[in-house]
């Protein structure tokens, strides 16, 4: 039997930027305690926006500051794309966003899910298109559509929550509180796209989970509709991935790279690791056990 660890875990403070890697992380009902506790708002649609609308935001970086104290978050620490910082709290925060992005945005932190209009969406017309929703998930005219007629009620539930609201209330995660993915699933991309550079955080889960078997395919998938351990932590693994643009931007030292979305609608339904409820909440480190049920 093929036995799972922990290899990596990421937070990311702000929505769409990039994250910070774990060593140890607490786990909440809400996933990784403080995940996307931070996101821009597009002051011309209204709304919150991540890297599908504004690609630029992958460019910046970000890292939470201890000993801060923001309401329901800590205050972070933004890297632009020009190696500039900026704190959350400093007044020219939105300003200097607003520049980097090349449209006017404002930072907000996270706000109870009691706040709905917080998180209500402002365009939906717009982003209801088929020619919008197929720009933000980087499909070619010719390409299908995802299928999204899974017929569980929590996934029922989470798409009916996206039709009103940009986030989840309560959260500025596109759907669930945790992504896991394994190794097995790069190594499968990687077999497939060997002259793409294959890297983690084009996917941005919060849990990679490594294998003791060099297996080379996307074995996450077979959880769905079952729990799965690591170490004291439960989860319910309730969907798999579906992937978008954001995996083909260029960041970080990565090219863009079309070549995987295409990829991925050919070989796996355009999907790619697994997304997951917290049942029993507690706290990871970097070699934790992981177990499916």
């Amino acid at each position: 039997m093929v036995s799972f660890a922990v290899s990596e875990i990421w937070r990311y403070p702000v929505k769409s930027m990039q994250g910070e890697r774990l060593e140890t992380a607490a786990i909440t009902n809400q996933g990784v305690k403080y995940d996307r506790g931070w996101a821009v708002r597009d002051e011309a649609s209204g709304d919150i926006r991540g890297a599908k609308n504004i690609a630029g935001l992958m460019q910046c970086a970000a890292t939470y500051l201890d000993g801060t104290d923001a309401g329901l978050v800590p205050h972070a620490r933004i890297t632009l794309p020009d190696g500039q910082t900026v704190n959350t709290d400093d007044d020219r925060v939105d300003n200097l966003l607003s520049e980097a992005l090349e449209r006017k945005v404002t930072l907000q932190s996270l706000q109870p899910a009691e706040a709905a209009e917080h998180y209500r969406r402002q365009s939906v017309e717009a982003d209801s298109a088929e020619e919008e929703r197929r720009r933000r998930l980087g499909l070619l005219p010719d390409e299908p559509m995802p299928n999204l007629r899974v017929d569980t009620p929590r996934v029922q539930a989470a798409l009916k929550e996206f039709m009103e609201f940009n986030t989840p209330r309560g959260t500025y995660f596109d759907a669930f509180p945790l992504h896991v993915m394994t190794e097995a699933s790069l190594r499968y991309l990687t077999d497939l796209l060997p002259e793409v550079q294959v890297d983690v955080r084009r996917f941005r889960p919060n849990i990679l989970l490594s294998d003791d078997g060099g297996l080379s395919e996307p074995v996450e998938f077979d959880w769905v509709d079952r729990a799965l351990s690591v170490g004291d932590v439960r989860l319910s693994v309730e969907w798999e991935t579906v992937r978008c643009v954001m995996t083909t931007r260029e960041h970080a030292g990565l090219p863009r790279a079309s070549q995987i979305m295409r990829t991925l609608v050919r070989n796996t339904k355009q999907n790619l690791g697994i997304y997951a409820d917290i049942e029993t909440p507690g706290r990871i480190k970097v070699g934790d056990t992981a177990r499916p049920a």
